[in-house]
């Protein structure tokens, strides 16, 4: 198989992930990492023996085909767009950018350069996932006519040490979390049509609470309480609860109500977990895993408890697309679809109307089990 050298530009706690997991994969290799701080670059280079360069410097290596975008939110576009004008494929972390003008600007840059973009979430791509498509997709559950998305927390103040910029615009539970759940709900049921939604910030100010910057109180700048409704192509109407203002809850990370039951689906934010179908007249049970590479835990979380993550998936699909000339799952397509939605939720609540899309995709194609162990080193 074809191995193409990638390099990461942005240094952030995210990278360290990607950087421990690209071993895991056989379609790149990791040569070089850059940081507007080259302290940042060269410590992570360091610790996973691979090249610091200036961003420059990585942008002109004829190493590196591949450019992994994992700077903060608000400066994906402009990094994005100059991996592309330097004349390489890019990827980058989620949301892939701020607005639609942004996707569509890089669409175009990325068809005129004749190169590939890509963007997280990959975790759609995850073994639990994959199985709850085939659920879907086998008719076990019937069409899809409703369901429910919960995210909530008391946001990223408790374990972040710079936790800043999640609460300023381009930042909040919806661009940040929503990714996660929006990217899922359109591998699963399709794209969606038209979006409603009422927001809110409960809190002025947040109080960091570990690391050096511990007892400091940031400003909060963007809805962190946001309430949606989705309408999908299908006909499905999900609604989605987004929030940072929540102490605790009960509600599932994701149900989906069939004509002939109803599904539960893991957190997205992880690769794997428990499918749960409930069909007509009975009580919900496990759904019998395939035997997916993606399944497989090979991490523990916080709680020690056993996760499968496979960060860095989608990049390696899209590199193995590259090679074989095949569309790769975690497309542009979907992401500035997936950008459209959120945006338009919380343009939604701003302006208090429904919002109809203008962008559409189509779903991913499934990952089979042995398609993700051909991915695998």
């Amino acid at each position: 198989m074809t191995k193409f050298g990638v390099g990461i530009i942005g240094c952030g706690n995210i990278s360290s992930a990607y950087l421990e997991l690209a071993p895991l994969f056989n379609s790149f290799e990791v040569i070089a990492v850059a940081d507007l701080n080259m302290q940042a670059a060269e410590k992570r280079a360091k610790e996973h023996a691979v090249r610091a360069d200036t961003i420059d410097d990585l942008l002109a290596a004829d190493d590196v085909q591949i450019v992994v975008n994992l700077t903060i939110p608000a400066a994906h576009f402009e990094v994005t767009k100059r991996i592309l004008e330097a004349g390489k494929h890019a990827y980058s972390e989620k949301p892939y950018v701020l607005s639609l003008e942004e996707g569509e600007a890089l669409r175009a840059l990325a068809v005129q350069k004749g190169l590939r973009v890509g963007s997280a979430p990959d975790t759609f791509m995850g073994g639990a996932h994959q199985l709850a498509r085939a659920t879907i997709d086998d008719d076990k559950v019937g069409e899809i006519i409703g369901g429910t998305c919960h995210v909530m927390s008391h946001g990223m103040e408790s374990w972040h040490p710079n936790p800043d910029f999640f609460f300023q615009p381009g930042g909040g539970p919806i661009l940040d979390l929503g990714p996660y759940y929006i990217t899922n709900l359109v591998q699963l049921i399709g794209p969606v049509k038209t979006v409603s939604a009422m927001a809110s910030a409960s809190f002025k100010t947040r109080t960091i609470e570990n690391g050096p910057r511990l007892g400091e109180t940031v400003p909060v700048e963007t809805p962190t309480n946001i309430h949606a409704v989705l309408e999908f192509c299908n006909g499905a109407i999900i609604t989605l609860g987004a929030s940072w203002d929540v102490w605790a809850h009960r509600h599932e990370n994701i149900e989906l109500y069939g004509t002939k039951g109803s599904l539960y689906v893991p957190d997205p934010n992880f690769f794997g977990g428990d499918v749960l179908l409930a069909e007509k007249g009975g009580e919900a049970g496990k759904v019998a895993a395939q035997d997916h590479p993606f399944g497989v835990p090979n991490a523990a979380d916080g709680q020690g408890v056993g996760r499968a993550n496979y960060r860095g998936a989608g990049l390696a699909d899209m590199a193995a697309a590259i090679a074989q000339g095949r569309p790769h799952r975690c497309s542009l397509e979907l992401a500035t679809h997936v950008v459209e939605v959120m945006t338009a939720i919380l343009r939604s609540a701003e302006e208090r109307r429904w919002i109809d899309m203008v962008t559409t995709c189509e779903r991913p194609e499934r990952l089979a089990p042995n398609q993700a162990q051909d991915l695998l080193a």
